[in-house]
């Protein structure tokens, strides 16, 4: 099928009978794998910058808490500029923010220097994520879930690859080896090109198809609380999160003395499987309603966090994976289940998610370092294992099963 042809489904929460466009959703998943894979470079990068500048464990909580603030503050500005004004071309620029961030992180001599190449990574995926939600929602001819899922497992991926190639490219070298990432952010741009061109396209369909909006069938004051309920929820996964993606190689490096590269082949293992997870927990959602599957993620993987810092390497291993698994099979259901509550302000729901989970995350490992710095990082991992306890609320959402295709 043509990435220019217009047989999408749905636009900004308009039903309509026509088919899901899966080159189109294929294709801004792989947008997002190689976005999420420039992200995962930050991160990944936290070994050999904390080597070669004698950072702390506060500093490295400082980097992320940069990235994440101007990757949180800008998206639901972006996303609801975009309700009003979309523009099919403004994901090429996140890119080009994005590839210039790795460029000057790969060259950084300071401290001050990385904080400005991990904004401007940050700035890129502000741009980025919004437009690029909301284009995996206009392809999905009804089955959002899947949609979603498809979208998040290219992010969940690049997140998972960008370890491995940092454990690959970067750390037999040295840093500067991070502008072999350029290549990606330039095939990230040739494919953005093409689903831009379809989604202009696309655009134009709405001067001549009525919108039919589906409501849900709550009060205003059932769709506030339903939503802080989800923020509350946002929360508990993206800090314990934060605690694997900026410190599990830590952890693994203090409590099982393992080396840089074989602690980033565990920190593969568990993005891997939060890949998976992505993948299977939005058509879950489709099937069984989106309000058990939330739950699940969330207070399921309770009694394996909770497990995870008094077993042995190989459990570790194996308990992450578990972890990992179900914990990230929320976020698709979670964005699916806000953008419903508020179909008529797509981008502003995927802005205000995708920024709340940064900002969460980013909040979360600058708290986390200090507290490492203060104590330990296997304490940090005695400490988030009660996290993913919050996700019992989940039980106060309405059922949405009935409003969605």
């Amino acid at each position: 099928m043509n990435l220019s042809s217009t047989n999408a489904s749905t636009i900004d929460g308009v039903s309509t009978a026509q088919k899901t466009v899966y080159p189109i959703l294929f294709s801004i998943a792989f947008a997002h794998l190689i976005n999420d894979l420039l992200q995962a470079v930050i991160p990944a990068a936290y070994p050999i910058l904390k080597d070669n500048y004698n950072l702390t464990f506060t500093q490295i909580g400082l980097i992320t808490l940069a990235y994440q603030l101007a990757a949180s503050i800008l998206q639901p500005l972006v996303g609801l500029y975009t309700d009003k004004r979309p523009k099919p071309f403004s994901q090429i620029f996140g890119m080009i923010f994005t590839a210039l961030g790795i460029i000057s992180l790969s060259y950084a001599a300071s401290f001050s220097m990385i904080i400005l190449s991990v904004v401007l990574v940050g700035i890129g995926s502000s741009i980025f994520h919004p437009e690029a939600s909301r284009i995996s929602f206009l392809a999905s001819g009804g089955k959002r879930g899947l949609a979603q899922s498809i979208f998040q497992l290219g992010g969940n991926a690049g997140t998972a690859l960008g370890p491995l190639l940092v454990a690959l490219i970067v750390v037999p070298n040295a840093q500067h080896y991070i502008i072999w990432f350029l290549v990606a952010a330039v095939i990230g741009l040739l494919v953005l090109s093409r689903i831009a061109l379809w989604y202009q396209n696309h655009l134009s369909l709405r001067s001549t198809k009525k919108a039919v909006i589906d409501l849900p069938n709550l009060s205003q004051n059932q769709i506030v609380i339903s939503v802080v309920i989800l923020m509350v929820l946002i929360f508990s996964k993206f800090v314990y999160m934060a605690s694997m993606s900026s410190y599990f190689t830590f952890y693994l490096m203090e409590r099982f003395n393992l080396s840089v590269q074989d602690a980033q082949f565990h920190l593969v293992l568990f993005l891997a499987s939060c890949a998976l997870g992505t993948l299977i927990g939005g058509p879950l959602g489709d099937k069984f309603g989106r309000k058990y599957v939330i739950w699940f993620s969330v207070l399921g993987a309770a009694p394996f966090t909770l497990l995870l810092p008094f077993v042995d390497l190989f459990w570790t291993g194996v308990l992450s994976v578990v972890i990992g698994t179900i914990i990230s099979s929320a976020f698709p259901a979670i964005l699916v289940y806000a953008q419903e509550l508020l179909p008529k302000k797509l981008g502003m729901v995927s802005g205000l998610f995708y920024g709340f989970a940064f900002g969460m995350g980013g909040l979360g490992s600058a708290l986390l370092g200090n507290l490492a710095d203060h104590s330990s990082i296997t304490y940090v991992y005695h400490l988030c294992a009660y996290l993913p306890l919050i996700g019992i609320i989940a039980f106060f959402l309405p059922n949405l099963k009935k409003k969605q295709s």
